[in-house]
């Protein structure tokens, strides 16, 4: 029964992670098309509509009503909703530029970045195997700064702004889903502003003579909601070490994407860190299993 329960958890944790990695950066990369900041602005409009029909559903207004009176809990959620559209909108950015491989730098080193943050701020302990990933993570990081023109930066934005998102979010008990829902009703009245600008000028694609671009819009927020409840049910059932590990499938998809799908450039430079950055993630994960043993 137990081994049943960890295969679903497994399955989950994999199908979201999939999406995320795959079906979620081929369509990002589509629709920038109508440029990064309006599909910024419709994933953040379409998620918290989805979000809003997710909760009725799974009836958590009383869940989200605890987390909407409680101050602490607020200040961290509006902290977080910096954070999570900030990732957004460098992540959609760097994959509408086609910086995809750049991008998926961020979220192989994120969790690991995670580990550092948690010992700096929050006092959490580091063993050896986790220091060791740091140290090659630092050299990687090094050996890519000696080329300025090739460091990529969009991708350790990412990771910094993921793992620090993920720190907050970690300090707080809030269900996922509810908690996005609270950071994009927070993101909301910017998304508004913005859109109502795009608008204003004319510079919108979000039209009732364009539906098939509408519908394509739209489908912001599922192709964030989806994945995201796989994930956390395979949280559920298998266990946050389990499905921490399985999450690299995500930047090893937009990987391959970038390089063999969409023939992004890879300097022996990225080659290198990358080599050295894997290195440093199988000894994360080794030390993951460790741990689940």
């Amino acid at each position: 029964m137990k081994i049943n329960k960890f295969n679903k958890g497994i399955f989950y944790s994999s199908s979201g992670s999939f999406f995320w990695g795959f079906i979620g950066t081929y369509y990002f990369q589509y629709i920038t098309i109508v440029g990064a900041f309006e599909v910024v602005v419709h994933r953040c409009i379409w998620t918290a509509l989805i979000l809003l029909i997710t909760t009725t559903l799974f009836k958590k207004w009383k869940i989200l009503k605890k987390t909407l009176i409680n101050k602490k809990k607020l200040f961290y959620l509006f902290l977080t909703s910096i954070l999570i559209f900030g990732n957004w909108t460098v992540w959609i950015y760097a994959v509408s530029i086609n910086k995809i491989i750049d991008a998926s730098i961020g979220y192989f080193i994120f969790p690991i970045l995670s580990v550092f943050f948690g010992y700096v701020f929050f006092n959490e302990k580091l063993n050896n195997k986790r220091i060791v990933s740091l140290v090659i993570v630092v050299i990687a990081s090094l050996y890519l700064l000696a080329d300025m023109s090739t460091f990529p930066w969009v991708g350790f934005t990412v990771a910094f702004l993921w793992s620090t998102y993920n720190l907050l979010r970690k300090k707080i008990k809030v269900d996922a889903d509810v908690g996005l829902f609270v950071e994009s009703i927070f993101f909301l009245p910017i998304a508004f502003l913005i859109l109502f600008f795009i608008f204003k000028n004319n510079l919108n694609d979000f039209t009732i003579s364009n539906p098939s671009m509408m519908f394509w819009l739209f489908l912001a927020g599922p192709m964030t909601v989806i994945p995201l409840f796989m994930y956390v049910k395979g949280v559920e059932l298998a266990g946050l070490g389990a499905s921490g590990m399985v999450f690299f499938i995500t930047p090893t998809a937009q990987f391959l994407l970038g390089f063999f799908y969409f023939n992004e450039p890879f300097s022996n430079e990225k080659f290198i860190s990358f080599i050295l950055i894997w290195i440093a993630v199988f000894i994360y994960l080794k030390d993951l299993y460790e741990k689940d043993l």
